[in-house]
């Protein structure tokens, strides 16, 4: 078998005497890939603080490995919150990303040391104002490019920016410390010129906060959005560090703010390994060209994001020899369950019930998007290598 890309032969060896020894289906993760890839953006990112976006991957062991690492982290709610509290997470490293929160939640992430919030609306700004008074503000922009993302992000968070000012001049009169300005240019995103894009809406309202209002801003969260290794290629990392630094020079010279990086598919989605077994092939008709192929694992255990035929992981089998094109579909009951019909994959046409496939680059967006008992499948097992 030719190893993958995304791991070692070691690494790949690894995973084939550890799967062989565990029913199907389940993840593995190989810390030692995220360790290379935090230190990988640690050396490409060296004037960025790395907040770790939790949603994409919240196993304890994960968070552990990137707490020792010294990253910082992101929270989208306060159960994520209490994860990173329970591994010793301080809260001076812990910043709430999500616009979308409850006056309790808020006062609880206050209450933890927590005290850098994102916003993009009055109603959660006066709400951070009460339940956490004093706390620094970073206002969200709604960004274009998403459609050049794998998986984009729509206009449910962000704001204009004339609103953006409006937010961070009432963040100052609520005594609140307006702080930054956030974006996202959506997840998996390929168009290098997105946060380009991005940057010059920040830029533009860094002047003219402190023109017209006094306000100087001191920080951006340039969210997430950096790559994992899918079927489709993306820039190396190392072209997306250097021209966002580009970007950043342009606009600010060699004063560049305080910047924050919310990394998530591009720290842990190569370190994946989502290994399942075919239980049914068959056609749908006598002269029907294609073979459907039935596997343990599906769209409500791990697989979302194959909604919509957006993220295309790399699949792997054991078999060699000629191969055809294959609709994948799980094993539950509904039709929505069908992962990739559009999309087609070359599978070997030897290939049987039983079999295993390995679906690489799956250490984000699965674990944390699993139903709870759909058709009364459980949830996936996940191993820590």
């Amino acid at each position: 078998m030719t190893v993958p890309e995304q791991l070692t032969a070691e690494q790949w060896n690894q995973v084939l005497m550890f799967s062989h020894s565990k029913e199907t289906p389940f993840q593995l993760i190989l810390t030692d890939i995220i360790t290379d890839k935090f230190q990988e953006l640690s050396r490409l990112f060296p004037y960025a603080r790395i907040h770790y976006a939790v949603k994409a991957n919240p196993h304890p062991e994960v968070l552990s490995l990137l707490n020792r690492l010294g990253s910082s982290f992101d929270a989208a709610s306060v159960y994520e919150l209490r994860k990173l509290l329970a591994i010793g997470v301080p809260g001076e490293r812990i910043s709430c990303g999500n616009t979308i929160k409850k006056f309790a939640d808020i006062q609880e992430f206050s209450a933890a040391g927590v005290d850098l919030f994102v916003t993009d609306s009055e109603g959660d700004l006066r709400n951070i104002a009460k339940a956490a008074p004093g706390s620094r503000i970073m206002v969200r922009l709604i960004t274009e490019g998403t459609q050049t993302a794998d998986w984009p992000l729509s206009r449910k968070f962000g704001c204009s920016p004339d609103m953006a000012s409006d937010l961070l001049v009432l963040a100052k009169k609520l005594n609140l410390v307006p702080w930054g300005i956030s974006f996202h240019v959506g997840s998996q995103q390929r168009d290098i010129n997105a946060w380009d894009s991005a940057l010059s809406k920040v830029n533009y309202l860094f002047s003219w906060m402190a023109e017209n209002e006094g306000i100087v801003l001191s920080g951006i969260n340039l969210g997430g959005g950096l790559p994992a290794t899918y079927r489709e290629k993306a820039n190396p990392m190392e072209t997306y560090a250097h021209e966002i630094q580009r970007f950043l020079h342009e606009d600010y010279g060699n004063q560049i703010p305080e910047i924050i990086i919310e990394p998530g598919r591009s720290l842990v989605g190569d370190a994946g390994v989502l290994v399942s077994e075919i239980i049914l092939i068959n056609r749908k008709s006598r002269t029907a060209l294609e073979r459907w192929i039935y596997q343990d694992c599906g769209r409500f255990n791990r697989l979302m994001e194959t909604l919509g035929e957006s993220i295309h992981y790399p699949v792997i089998t054991e078999r060699e020899g000629p191969a055809e094109q294959v609709i994948l579909a799980g094993p539950t009951c509904d039709s929505v369950d069908t992962l990739y019909e559009d999309f087609r994959y070359e599978l070997p046409l030897n290939l049987t019930p039983g079999d295993r496939l390995y679906w690489l680059a799956t250490g984000a967006y699965t674990s944390s998007y699993a139903a709870v008992e759909f058709n009364g499948f459980p949830p996936l097992r996940t191993y820590i290598l």
